[in-house]
């Protein structure tokens, strides 16, 4: 089995001693990664992800602080907060922590991020940049997918990729990725979604399935032809006979297509630990733009 296993946890750790090299780098140069998490009310699960991303990024060294704002606080201070921020130059990385509440609307907030600060790409901006192929940076999920593919040797050049799925943070950011002329891009990329009719010809057609649908264990053996690679971004709770009373599974149906893959992802273990450490590494990113190093 162990070798049909991309292993999230080992790439991510092997990315991380090198972006801790990184930083010690740039101190050496008395310039040290500053990253600010903005996070608005008191959502427990958002409040465990940014305490999660602090203490990561100032185990590799790096300057991290979360700004806790009351749930109460209307639009126009909250875009004074983000002015500030942006005109602070200790911090190079800028990340305000979705959902939102209510009343602040999620587009005018993302806008208002510096261009060069915006770590998790979600400027309309960024985005176009992207999609011309000339970004800044790249999102984190899809670029931790692109990392987990270089690691294991898994070229998308000329594959079919079908990814199911369209959401503005996994779906389509991914597809931009891999129709570029780059190396480990250069696919052949299909977006499949809930509307689409007959589904499981596109998967059954696939030489790599990307999974972000956000369906339990939807997709399965049946579905898919032989020596498939299955990257799975899906992270679902389901009943378990445990103490938790659930346990955590992926859109994919491992034990059902581990005997045809010939590359998968765990849920937990994939994905999953990438995505932080490509913010991470975005942040060193992006203070080496804004210091005139890249």
């Amino acid at each position: 089995m162990t070798e049909k296993l991309i292993d999230g946890k080992k790439v991510s750790q092997q990315l991380r001693e090198k972006i801790a090299k990184s930083v010690n780098e740039l101190k050496e140069k008395n310039i040290e990664p500053g990253l600010v998490v903005v996070l608005v009310g008191d959502d427990p699960a958002s409040a465990i992800y940014v305490r999660n991303k602090e203490k990561s990024a100032q185990k590799l060294g790096m300057f991290s602080e979360t700004i806790r704002l009351d749930s109460t606080i209307s639009q126009d201070k909250l875009l004074e907060q983000i002015q500030k921020l942006n005109n602070d130059q200790k911090y190079h990385g800028i990340l305000v922590q979705l959902p939102l509440p209510d009343h602040i609307d999620e587009e005018v907030i993302l806008k208002s991020i510096n261009l060069k600060k915006d770590v998790d790409c979600f400027h309309p901006e960024n985005v176009g940049r992207l999609v011309i192929g000339n970004p800044y940076l790249l999102p984190c999920t899809p670029a931790g997918i692109i990392e987990l593919l270089k690691a294991y040797d898994v070229s998308p050049a000329g594959k079919n990729v079908v990814i199911a799925g369209r959401s503005n943070i996994v779906g389509k950011p991914m597809a931009n990725i891999l129709i570029q002329k780059e190396e480990f891009a250069n696919a052949t990329v299909t977006v499949v979604h809930s509307r689409t009719k007959n589904i499981e010809d596109y998967f059954r057609n696939a030489d790599i399935i990307i999974a972000a649908i956000g369906s339990a264990q939807f997709l399965k053996a049946s579905m898919v032809k032989d020596g498939v690679v299955i990257i799975d971004v899906g992270m679902n709770r389901i009943p378990a006979d445990n103490e938790k009373g659930y346990k955590l599974v992926g859109d994919a149906d491992f034990d059902d297509l581990l005997p045809k893959v010939s590359k998968i992802t765990p849920v937990p273990g994939g994905v999953g630990p990438m995505t932080i450490t490509m913010l991470l590494y975005n942040t060193v990113q992006a203070c080496k733009m804004q210091n005139n190093l890249l």
